[in-house]
């Protein structure tokens, strides 16, 4: 098979397309032939040295979805020919940028039928961390003021619909010419992050404060959430990279009774749950995972180049 692999670490030219054997499952592992799985800046630490792979080389990509080819022996639940989605198999194993992937049975699930495995294979972690962000970490009610920073990114993207679903309120912010595309995904009011008067225009929209904020940027923005913030607000700060963060200590901020959450998807006791849940938004249409480039495996230098430096709405996407 062919499989993107970088044997030292350092810039996107490590970036190697090798020619190896199929790889035969473990015991514990599904074997699929992979269709797309996703471009993350996690892949890109992983690669420059930032977090130690477990071993090198390495095949990068966290996420993958595509049909079930073999199966280990004490695999339960998967049969050949399912059409299956998986996320965290780059921290700790071989990752998807490959044409086959075998991964340990405990990070996949099966997708419903009508599934595009693409979509699927792009969503993993951006929309696992939207889910746990908004679900399990905020707690998201029915009828919550809900702001999410940077709403045309993976995650943002992702959780504009994940909490338009849950019946919030949505509000969300991105560049000018992502705005009429978040409105159509659920957001009730996008603002231009750049405008000088956006905590005015957010407790506005919010009538007086926020319930849910999920944050990328929280060395920028925490300040920002604590003054939009209602009373009781939960925040949930997300990101690969530790950065400091801190706001003012003031009797406004203390009066406000703030609940913050620091996450990594990594954390999660069993990533089948919210993937099972994610898969289901995909079925009902209630999450649209937009493609905003696809690559295929002699593309990928150039993919993990976009990741962090291009500004697209939605997700890049390897297809092997």
């Amino acid at each position: 098979m062919r499989a993107v692999r970088f044997h030292s670490h350092g810039g996107t030219d490590v970036l190697q397309v090798d020619e190896l054997d199929r790889p035969e499952p473990a015991a514990d592992e599904v074997l699929i032939a992979v269709d797309g799985a996703a471009v993350n800046p996690v892949d890109t630490y992983f690669r420059e040295g930032s977090y130690e792979p477990f071993t090198l080389p390495m095949i990068p990509g966290i996420d993958a979805a595509g049909e079930v080819v073999a199966v280990g022996d004490d695999v339960t639940g998967f049969s050949e020919g399912d059409a299956v989605m998986a996320t965290g198999i780059g921290k700790d194993h071989y990752g998807g940028y490959a044409e086959y992937a075998a991964i340990p049975d405990d990070r996949v699930v099966t997708l419903p039928e009508g599934v595009d495995t693409v979509a699927a294979g792009a969503a993993g972690v951006a929309a696992v961390t939207a889910w746990r962000a908004l679900i399990d970490h905020a707690d998201l009610q029915l009828g919550d003021r809900c702001l999410i920073h940077g709403g045309s990114g993976g995650v943002g993207h992702a959780a504009v619909q994940i909490a338009a679903a849950a019946g919030a309120q949505v509000i969300t912010t991105a560049s000018p010419q992502y705005h009429d595309e978040l409105s159509d995904l659920g957001a009730d009011h996008v603002f231009d992050y750049h405008r000088d008067d956006l905590a005015d225009a957010v407790l506005d929209a919010s009538d007086g404060g926020v319930d849910v904020v999920l944050d990328h940027r929280m060395h920028e923005y925490l300040q920002f959430d604590a003054d939009v913030a209602a009373t009781g607000c939960r925040v949930v700060g997300i990101g690969e990279k530790e950065q400091s963060v801190g706001f003012s200590q003031s009797s406004a901020v203390r009066g406000k009774d703030l609940q913050l959450t620091l996450m990594s998807m990594f954390n999660t006791p069993d990533l089948r749950d919210p993937l099972r849940n994610v898969a289901q938004l995909l079925a009902s249409g209630d999450l649209d995972i937009e493609i905003a480039q696809q690559y295929d495996l002699d593309g990928a230098a150039e993919a993990q180049r976009a990741v962090l430096a291009e500004s697209f709405l939605g997700k890049l996407v390897i297809t092997p």
